[in-house]
């Protein structure tokens, strides 16, 4: 979404434990960010995340995601998100796994 501060070059590094789900990214539109998130019997995540974006001001929102396995194994993850700091707006965003 344009309202957003991820893009394509964006990485995330993900990790779980259970139904306990974190990961840290960076980017040109993020400096440092971090998340956390709680899977469902189904492997949707309500997370919960926070980055200071390169101007330095702290960004922080809420995200329902839902993971999808891609026919060569990877993931897939379409998250509808929106900012709890800032104007409150929301926007959807996909991300997929680089490698299996």
């Amino acid at each position: 979404s344009a309202n957003g501060d991820v893009g394509q070059q964006t990485i995330f590094e993900y990790h779980q434990e259970g139904g306990r789900v974190w990961a840290r990214y960076s980017g040109p539109g993020v400096l440092f960010g971090s998340l956390v998130a709680a899977s469902d019997e189904r492997g949707a995540l309500d997370m919960h995340y926070r980055h200071f974006a390169p101007d330095g001001a702290l960004r922080a929102g809420v995200c329902s995601s839902t993971p999808v396995e891609l026919p060569d194994g990877r993931l897939r993850i379409s998250e509808r998100w929106q900012w709890t700091i800032g104007d409150g707006s929301s926007g959807e965003s996909e991300l997929e796994e680089i490698e299996p």
